[in-house]
C-alpha cells in the first residue's frame, strides 16, 4: 500500500495536509510546525532545525507498521481495539515513536500525524472515526503481508 501525505498549509503553528491512500484521497492530517526537515539531510542539520515536541517529520517515504504497541498510547482506551498498535512510521531521522494518532490540535501532536476532517482553521475534527476507518485499511494491507510506506511530501 502506498500512502502520500501532501501538506498543503505550512502555518506557523500547524501543519495541514491531505492524506491518499493508493492514489485517492482518504483524509487531511494536522502536524507540528513544518521546520524543513528532510529524510536526505545529514540527521546532524535535521536536530540543529527540530524543536522538540513541535517539528512536523522530515519530508521523505518511511515504512510503515502495526506491529509495535505504543508505550504512550498502548493502554488508552480509545485504541483498545488495535490493542494500542498504532501505525507507526520507521526510521525517522531524528525522531522516535512517529505515529498516525487521534487527536485535533497541534497540542495533541509531538511530531505524529494526526488525521481528521480539516473543518476547523488548524485542527482536524471527527478524528477517531477517521482513524479507524484508516486503521481498517492499513490493517487490511498488512494482513495481507502487504508492505505499507508513507511518502511526505
Amino acid at each position: 500500500m502506498k500512502v502520500l501525505l501532501k501538506r498543503i498549509a505550512k502555518r506557523p503553528g500547524y501543519t495541514i495536509g491531505n492524506l491518499y491512500l493508493n492514489g485517492k484521497y482518504f483524509c487531511d492530517t494536522l502536524e507540528d510546525t513544518d521546520r524543513g526537515l528532510m529524510q536526505s539531510l545529514p540527521t546532524s542539520v535535521n536536530v540543529a532545525k527540530k524543536k522538540k515536541g513541535a517539528t512536523a517529520i522530515p519530508v521523505g517515504t518511511y515504512r510503515l507498521t502495526l506491529a509495535v504497541k505504543s508505550p504512550r498510547f498502548g493502554e488508552k482506551p480509545q485504541y483498545k481495539f488495535c490493542d494500542g498498535h498504532l501505525p507507526r512510521l520507521v526510521n525517522v531521522p531524528a525522531f522516535d515513536g512517529v505515529l498516525i494518532h487521534i487527536g485535533n490540535t497541534a497540542k495533541d501532536t509531538e511530531g505524529c500525524i494526526l488525521v481528521g476532517k480539516n473543518t476547523i482553521v488548524g485542527q482536524v475534527t471527527n478524528s477517531r472515526d477517521t482513524f479507524l476507518a484508516l486503521y481498517s485499511q492499513l490493517q487490511d494491507a498488512s494482513s495481507l503481508d502487504e508492505d505499507i510506506f508513507i511518502t511526505i511530501e
